[in-house]
């Protein structure tokens, strides 16, 4: 096991290159299995996640190799539409592999997803999509058992844009014969680069980033490359950092209407951001004041994976924000362990209330799943002393190199191992 060591009162200055997008090159990765070939994925963070579909790809009797941040995947060998249990079980992202299968081989057995205990997430519309287009699926023994010899283009109508049954539908479809459309689609940065992704391999996608998107089936694919989108999420919590602790940071290659609910709220709270193109810069002079209420919502509203970020930025602001969560039911799980630094933060259901202090303290504190792992860094920073933070797994599940990208920016924070002196 790692800890992180921060101790906090620097302020933060420099540089940063943003890694890829997680939410892109996860269903990208499932995309692989619709052509028996070769796909190049440039820009690919080399995340745990990411190894975990790595894993199901090999399971599936596919290849895959590294070569410094590109990673090439072989699907010609796909044999076999079963993933396991411990295998589905490591992130909520597996669910997407259905889609895939289904689209190549009509046939797919795996159980239900794992992933952060962010609350209930069911994957009915997932199954009610499939279904729509001529599935077969069935629940034997804990796990789904799913047919569908010949998927039927149709008219899809999610009841919610959700991204991952948006994503399971496009992959499905793309393998299916006639032309379906999908009637409020998820519209987020990372399902327009799953469309490019596909689009580069022959599919026929249209309208992805709006509500309605039109696939065409059965078109002839074949081997691609692709550069996979920075991830938005990452560039938000060092904009959130920089904003707690002060300074002045830079972040290249990401794209800043991807970040507009985030920076909107940052410049409400005193910072300075300016961008153009590719880049995003944010100063901050440390001493953040209050915002609006911050709602959570589909894009293009507010991240629900930025919420913690943000809020970690506030410990220390003048005034009270409050935080209304509705995409998850248990997305504040990394309030208590905020709280051992010296928040003041209440909660009740959906919402949460951030009544700001003057001062944090270092304390020992744990990561509680991904998002709130990166928000216990962010009120590190603007802390007074030195803090400690374990359970790094959930970290690593999504940010490639927390602790030197911090380090790269000016922060004093180390990685270390269990057996080290803490």
């Amino acid at each position: 096991m790692n800890y992180l060591k921060i101790t906090g009162g620097v302020r933060l200055h420099g540089e940063l290159e943003i890694q890829g997008a997680k939410n892109s090159v996860l269903p990208i990765l499932a995309a692989t299995l619709l052509n028996a070939g070769e796909s190049v994925i440039h820009h690919c963070p080399k995340l745990q996640d990411v190894d975990a579909s790595i894993r199901i790809l090999k399971q599936l009797g596919c290849s895959a190799r590294w070569e410094g941040n590109t990673l090439t995947v072989h699907t010609q060998d796909m044999n076999c539409g079963e993933i396991p249990d411990h295998l589905m079980r490591e992130m909520r992202s597996s669910v997407i592999f259905l889609g895939a299968i289904l689209g190549r081989c009509g046939r797919a057995v795996l159980s239900y997803p794992g992933g952060c205990e962010l609350g209930p997430r069911p994957i009915d519309l997932h199954l009610d999509a499939l279904r729509a287009m001529g599935a077969r699926i069935e629940e034997r023994g804990g796990y789904l058992h799913c047919s569908a010899p010949k998927l039927q283009g149709c008219e899809i109508t999610l009841s919610l844009p959700s991204v991952g049954a948006t994503e399971n539908v496009i992959l499905a479809a793309c393998g299916a014969e006639g032309t379906t459309v999908l009637c409020n689609a998820a519209r987020e940065p990372e399902i327009v680069d799953l469309q490019a992704f596909l689009c580069a391999m022959g599919a026929d996608v249209q309208g992805a980033g709006s509500s309605t998107v039109v696939i065409q089936g059965q078109k002839k694919l074949h081997d691609c490359e692709h550069r996979v989108i920075s991830d938005r999420i990452v560039a938000a919590t060092y904009l959130a950092a920089a904003a707690a602790a002060g300074g002045e940071i830079l972040l290249r290659h990401v794209d800043y209407r991807h970040l507009s609910p985030v920076t909107a709220a940052l410049k409400e709270a005193g910072c300075t951001v300016r961008s153009h193109l590719d880049w995003v810069q944010l100063q901050s002079s440390g001493g953040l004041r209050a915002v609006r209420p911050v709602r959570t919502a589909p894009y293009p509203g507010f991240p629900t994976d930025a919420q913690a970020v943000l809020m970690a930025a506030m410990l220390k602001s003048r005034g009270t924000t409050v935080f209304i969560e509705n995409i998850f039911e248990n997305r504040y799980r990394h309030v208590d362990e905020l709280t051992r630094m010296g928040a003041n933060i209440r909660t009740e259901g959906r919402v949460a209330v951030v009544c700001g202090v003057p001062v944090l303290h270092g304390a020992r504190v744990r990561s509680t799943d991904l998002r709130g792992g990166a928000a216990l860094a962010v009120a590190a920073l603007s802390a007074q002393g030195e803090s400690v933070i374990s359970e790094l797994h959930h970290i690593d599940r999504g940010y490639a190199d927390l602790a030197g990208d911090l380090a790269r920016l000016g922060a004093r924070v180390a990685r270390v191992d269990e057996d080290e002196k803490i």
